[in-house]
């Protein structure tokens, strides 16, 4: 058996390929663009699917290419993708439709038609469908669907499908918001076929990690893979992300900080939400990755000069807690960790000057992060040690600081997870290493750990409790 495990990362806007030792060193990345999506007013946004394999392919074949001989030991790759993209295929797995990305919203009536035919089934998983997710945007293809369309598709499955040589399974992370119920182990017949889709259109669903085939010959004098090298089933971007934090042991949890604040976490038992804000995947071992996505996050600062934000760190360190309370959500509406329509941003007191008013947004986010950790735990799903975090808020040292003060919990920064990593990691779940566990203790590189600053735990302490307060008064929590 080889060495060596690939992870294919298909984003939006390009493809990133990884190849990574049984350690987590990087020995060869190649990347690929895309074209943008066609998006226009009514909410429509739109791939052209045949472009992702020839990017996939021409990735695999420089990063081959770059290891020479040794890319004979590449033993399995595994491939991750936006969640909610689809597409439908003809018998040769070539894209018959456009592919209807992860924010095509057009799909309205199908997710109201969805949620109704299936109420029950979703109270009991903790999914609601709606037009952005997989399940209405398959409906809307069948609708239309040409004569010669055989299957429907997510990303990863259309990859599989060229490496392999014939139709593969998809995974159940990525079929989770296409009307898979993880829980029952099945698609939900009634609904689809409240929907007029045929059974037939959809395919088989797996556990992450699974073999879905080998790479066959055609495949392999494409990319440079080795004939029979394993190509494993794979998650959504967003778990990938989270197990390129190492975060895949119950207790461990990731905040991806980025334009939005993402939480999720493994917990022993699947988690159910009332108000429906936090949702499930399936871990492939069996256990459960909970979380949710919030609105607000890093776009708190999108209106702040990208140069003055190192000088406003620094400031806002030598400040100390703001006297201000600040909910900084740009727009309206809020879908976690507490679900509220009508939520806007708000500032209780009068933030000394531009520092303290900075400063006092990092809090903000920051409070909602802690709440997010509390209601999940109130769930049945407690964040033990450390709060991993990655993304673009993450490389903030100062930010960093202020989450483990509200927190009162050490953060580690994991500034060098990605989705092609965590792709890597679950080709190498039992291939390289006997499971996702032991991949991830071998391969995700140790973070750097940011303690609280005890000075200031108090008062942030009473800030957060105004926050609460202020949710509750709004009817809002």
């Amino acid at each position: 058996m080889g060495e060596l495990v690939a992870g294919v990362d298909v984003a939006t806007a390009n493809v990133r390929v990884q190849v990574h030792d049984p350690s987590g060193e990087l020995v060869a990345s190649a990347s690929r663009p895309l074209p943008q999506p066609v998006r226009s007013p009514g909410g429509r946004s739109e791939q052209d699917a045949s472009t992702w394999w020839p990017a996939v392919r021409d990735s695999l074949r420089e990063c081959t290419a770059a290891l020479g001989e040794r890319s004979s030991g590449i033993a399995a790759l595994a491939v991750s993708a936006t969640s909610g993209t689809v597409v439908l295929v003809d018998r040769h797995g070539d894209p018959v439709t456009p592919a209807l990305m992860y924010d095509d919203r057009r799909a309205g009536a199908e997710a109201l038609t969805a949620a109704e035919a299936g109420a029950r089934r979703w109270d009991r998983i903790g999914i609601r469908p709606s037009a952005g997710s997989g399940l209405a945007r398959i409906a809307r293809l069948a609708s239309d669907a040409p004569d010669d369309a055989v299957l429907a598709c997510h990303t990863p499955d259309v990859i599989g499908w060229k490496l392999v040589g014939r139709p593969v399974a998809t995974d159940s992370s990525h079929a989770l918001k296409s009307g898979y119920d993880a829980v029952a182990g099945e698609w939900a017949s009634e609904v689809f076929d409240a929907l007029g889709v045929p059974a037939a259109l959809l395919p088989e669903v797996v556990r992450p990690t699974t073999v879905l085939g080998a790479v066959g010959a055609r495949a392999a004098e494409l990319t440079g893979l080795p004939v029979g090298c394993e190509v494993r089933a794979g998650m959504t971007d967003g778990c990938a992300g989270q197990l390129a934090c190492g975060a895949v042991d119950v207790g461990q949890f990731v905040t991806v900080l980025g334009t939005t604040l993402v939480l999720k976490g493994v917990s022993k038992e699947l988690v159910r939400d009332p108000a429906g804000a936090v949702y499930s995947h399936l871990h492939p071992d069996g256990v459960w990755l909970p979380g949710g996505a919030a609105n607000v996050g890093g776009s708190a600062l999108s209106d702040v000069d990208v140069a003055e934000l190192r000088s406003l760190d620094e400031a806002a360190t030598e400040r100390g807690p703001s006297g201000a309370v600040n909910y900084p959500l740009r727009g309206e509406g809020e879908r976690f960790p507490f679900l509220a329509e009508g939520a806007r941003g708000f500032v209780l007191g009068e933030p000394a000057d531009r520092v303290d008013e900075y400063r006092s947004r990092l809090e903000g986010v920051a409070f909602c992060e802690r709440l997010a950790v509390e209601r999940l735990a109130e769930l049945g799903a407690p964040a033990e040690g450390p709060m991993r975090t990655a993304g673009g808020g993450a490389r903030s040292l100062a930010w960093c600081r202020i989450r483990a003060s509200v927190l009162d919990r050490p953060v580690m920064r994991m500034q060098e997870a990605g989705t092609a990593l965590g792709a890597a990691l679950l080709a190498a779940a039992g291939s390289v290493h006997p499971d996702l566990s032991r991949a991830a203790a071998a391969m995700v590189p140790t973070g750097e750990v940011v303690e609280p600053e005890a000075a200031e735990v108090p008062a942030l302490e009473t800030s957060y409790q105004r926050f609460l307060a202020e949710l509750r008064e709004r009817g809002w929590l």
